[in-house]
């Protein structure tokens, strides 16, 4: 009797030896850093008692250097201990049916992905991890934002490609047995929901306006830079892989990438309060280093914020404030410009595919049936140059440790496809990168006309912060008066009535201004209250969804119906009372899904949508 044969073992693939010693210099500057930091005060106050040449420190700062070079050692050898053991039990395996990933040295992992389930393969480098060509892989499954996605660190560039491509190939080729009917009986429905899926988007695709003019590839003066990183590679980057046939690709113009990056203004507003709270450190250290001189200082202060050259020295500080806010807001945006710099966006066989990153690389990847939204933004900076922002939403997953415990930071909500476009080059892009998107709703339902109304009290009044900036203002001002006036009387002492005296002097005008911005800022809200009610509706076919929330900002959204997992229409005793309802339709994007609202919808309207949204229901 002949004994059955054996299944060979499948060959095992290490990551990178890099993540042995890299980690551990990592590790090591750190700390490096850490004591230098920890030690500087002692170090600074030292010399400057007894002076850089003398024998008490020379001797301290030896003892400094040798105690720091000796735990540098120390903490080495024990991370290059860890990493080494780590690595040699730090694998994968690719089977015929499912990737496999080993790691732990007391605590054994084995994390098994059936190709079915992968979804996206992306990668992430930082700087360094550029330099020398690895990267760190995060393989997205099937199991939503709940579950965690499978990291593989320290993959080298072609390691990395090469893994991507085998995963989508037996991912499809398993796609293909299960359309055969080669997998039995138990896959059939799942194969055939499928295929009456792919065929849906084929067809959607299809009633495309015929001859939409597609985007040529567009570029800027970074595009080079990131040309001669993919021909660099790194030091142990390995030969480029064929990850297969691109369809479509498109980039970023300099004009694009340019105001992508002043549009950036997040950095600028805190630098701007960085600014204010130092101004008021430093006039607190002042009147604490004063003490009781600082009621002189305060009568000359009076004195002289009453003269001309007051009016001088206060418009030259606010010219090199503005002008250093300037100069740190263009700062910023050539950072953010260097961070979008490379960027490409492109469609291979059924995948969305976008990278960027000029210093630190970012790759994503999506199926196609993975998509979960179409999304463009517009802030009021990108709508007064007409512009906004393009992306898809995804079901994300949690982002795990790797086996260093190192968190990676891959982008967590959705693809961004294109950082600042052009309104009218969207449906374009949409034609060449996601097709099935193509036969989208056209006639849109606005909301009720009531809605106007409630909006300029919701926006204007109840959460508008014009108004309520206005409210404390007035009852500063009262409050300041109040103090004045019983200054005047005599209640106070002669010190504090001068501190009044100066605080009615200069709060007075501060306060008069958060007036003035306050009516200005509910000018504002009035006005968004009203773009709101006049852009804001929903829409819906046969296949797609579609919802808009105007204002001084927009947002639309388009999702498949067949995404929708969660649809609902609820109202208040105000809205009961004006005929109106919110309507709510919740996909699987995000973290415990992603609900899109839409306010004041006409009750009948809310009604028609939700039979729209129940199996069996009107179609259109």
């Amino acid at each position: 009797m002949t004994a059955p044969t054996q299944a060979a073992p499948l060959p095992r693939h290490h990551v990178h030896h890099s993540y042995i010693w890299l980690e551990s210099v990592r590790t090591i500057l750190i700390i490096a850093v850490c004591v230098v930091v920890a030690n500087f005060s002692t170090i600074a106050g030292l010399v400057a008692e007894e002076g850089f040449g003398s024998a008490e420190t020379g001797l301290i700062m030896a003892i400094v250097g040798g105690g720091t070079l000796l735990l540098i050692l120390v903490v080495f050898g024990i991370v290059a201990a860890t990493r080494i053991l780590g690595y040699k039990h730090l694998y994968f395996t690719v089977g015929p049916d499912e990737f496999t990933l080993c790691s732990g040295i007391f605590n054994k992992q084995k994390v098994h992905v059936p190709y079915q389930r992968v979804q996206s393969v992306d990668q992430r480098a930082t700087l360094i991890q550029r330099i020398f060509g690895v990267c760190t892989v995060s393989i997205d499954t099937a199991g939503g934002a709940a579950n965690k996605a499978v990291v593989v660190p320290y993959l080298t560039k072609a390691q990395a490609e090469w893994l991507r491509s085998e995963l989508y190939n037996r991912k499809n080729a398993l796609a293909a047995q299960a359309a055969q009917g080669t997998l039995g009986a138990a896959a059939a429905p799942a194969a055939q929901s499928a295929i009456a899926g792919a065929a849906a988007m084929a067809q959607g695709a299809a009633t495309f306006v015929e001859g939409a003019q597609l985007p040529t590839a567009s570029g800027n003066v970074l595009d080079m830079g990131a040309e001669a990183w993919n021909q660099v590679g790194g030091v142990f980057a390995g030969p480029a892989q064929d990850t297969g046939r691109v369809s479509y690709e498109y980039g970023l113009t300099n004009k694009e990438l340019f105001l992508a990056g002043l549009s950036n203004t997040t950095s600028v507003s805190l630098i701007l309060v960085g600014l204010i709270v130092g101004v008021l450190q430093i006039v607190g250290f002042v009147f604490d280093v004063m003490g009781d001189a600082a009621n002189g200082a305060v009568e000359s202060a009076m004195m002289f914020a009453g003269s001309q050259a007051a009016g001088y020295i206060i418009g030259a500080l606010s010219v090199g404030i503005i002008v250093l806010v300037l100069v740190l807001w263009l700062i910023s945006a050539l950072g953010s410009c260097i961070g979008y710099g490379g960027f490409k966006a492109r469609r291979r066989n059924n995948r969305i595919e976008v990278e960027y990153g000029l210093l630190q690389h970012t790759f994503q990847g999506v199926d196609i049936d993975r998509v979960q939204s179409v999304v463009v933004k517009q802030s009021f900076i990108r709508r007064l140059f007409g512009f906004c922002e393009l992306s898809l939403g995804k079901i994300d997953a949690a982002q795990d440790n790797d086996a260093s415990n190192q968190k990676n930071t891959l982008a967590q909500q959705g693809i961004v496809i294109h950082p600042f476009v052009k309104m009218s080059r969207v449906p374009a892009i949409l034609a060449g990168l996601v097709p099935e998107f193509a036969d989208l709703p056209q006639e849109s339902k606005p909301v009720a006309k009531v809605a106007l109304r409630r909006a300029l009290i919701r926006r204007g009044i109840i959460q508008g912060g014009g108004f309520w900036l206005a409210v404390v203002s007035v009852l500063c001002m009262i409050g300041l008066k109040l103090m004045v006036s019983a200054a005047e009387a005599g209640a106070f002492e002669v010190e504090d009535a001068l501190a009044i005296a100066m605080v009615n002097s200069f709060g007075g005008g501060l306060l008069l201004v958060l007036l003035v911005l306050s009516v200005l800022l509910f000018v504002i809200d009035i006005i968004g209250a009203v773009l709101w009610a006049r852009e804001s509706s929903f829409a819906y076919n046969r296949r797609f969804m579609q919802v808009s929330n105007g204002g001084l900002s927009r947002e639309t959204v388009s999702f498949p119906r067949q995404k929708i997992q969660f649809g609902c229409a609820r109202s208040n005793p105000l809205q009961r009372r004006a005929g109106t309802d919110t309507i709510l339709a919740t996909t699987a994007a995000g973290s415990g899904g992603t609900t899109t609202a839409l306010i004041d919808v006409p009750h009948a309207e809310a009604m028609a949508w939700l039979d729209w949204l129940k199996p069996g229901g009107n179609r259109l």
